[in-house]
């Protein structure tokens, strides 16, 4: 493949109080959400100065991305740019189109497959090339990557480590290991692709991802189970299920001691 450049893509996220409702504007834009509606979520961000920790990630993934590539003589320069929040893709992608670059290689900070995670990255990159005009520049996705060691990795190893620390705190303690990741709509689970079961792709893929943990992390007859959290929209819309808080106080009323 002929590529110029690195195209960094995320979600964005607020960095301060005054951001907070902007930013949820830009996450909800065209379902009519009210701003009431929208206070009921800022408090998550609230209570913690209004700022998400995901644009000081992406910095720092964008500063190791550049230190690799540097470390393997890789002469291509990282471009970073957000859906919800600056920097924004379509000036990210005028900036990199300014340059001289003409064919970017997108890395996108979501390893699973959902209409979120890649299909609307697809239409936000074609968005942007729009309100950029730059006709002439190729936008190429990296595939997801739910499944790479390097993702995969640090989940064994965290989990490995806090099995250990139960072990050592609380020896003997009943434990059960959830994995949680966000929620999305049923429907949008099952479009993912149904060819893989309930759920589709988005969950089998959780499910083979937390299956590889539990065989090199959690020892044998330890169980485990895969739950959601940060569901949103609609009460009446069915979402992925069982909510991790639910979860929690079923665990805990069944008698598990650790998690």
């Amino acid at each position: 493949m002929k590529i110029d450049a690195i195209l960094l893509a995320s979600f964005g996220g607020p960095e301060g109080q005054d951001d907070v409702i902007p930013f949820l504007r830009n996450v909800t834009r065209g379902r009519g959400v009210p701003d009431e509606r929208l206070e009921e979520v800022a408090h998550h961000y609230r209570a913690h100065g209004g700022v998400s920790p995901i644009n000081a990630q992406n910095r720092a993934l964008k500063a190791a991305l550049e230190a690799e590539l540097a470390r393997r003589g890789i002469g291509l320069p990282v471009y970073w740019g957000n859906r919800n929040w600056g920097p924004y893709l379509a000036d990210t992608v005028r900036a990199a189109h300014d340059a001289g670059h003409r064919d970017l290689l997108a890395l996108v900070t979501s390893a699973y497959t959902s209409y979120s995670g890649v299909g609307q990255y697809l239409e936000d990159f074609q968005r942007a090339l729009a309100e950029s005009g730059a006709d002439d520049l190729t936008i190429t996705k990296v595939r997801e990557y739910f499944d790479h060691p390097g993702f995969v990795e640090p989940f064994v190893e965290g989990v490995r480590a806090a099995l250990a620390r139960i072990a050592d705190e609380r020896p003997g303690a009943r434990t059960h290991v959830l994995f949680t990741t966000h929620s999305i709509p049923t429907a949008a689970a099952q479009a993912s692709g149904p060819e893989h079961g309930p759920g589709g792709a988005y969950v089998a893929q959780h499910l083979a991802v937390a299956r590889a943990v539990v065989e090199r992390a959690v020892p044998a007859g330890t169980p485990w189970s895969l739950v959601y959290q940060s569901r949103s929209g609609a009460p009446s819309v069915p979402w992925l299920e069982p909510d991790v808080n639910a979860a929690i106080d079923e665990l805990a009323a069944d008698g598990v001691q650790a998690l």
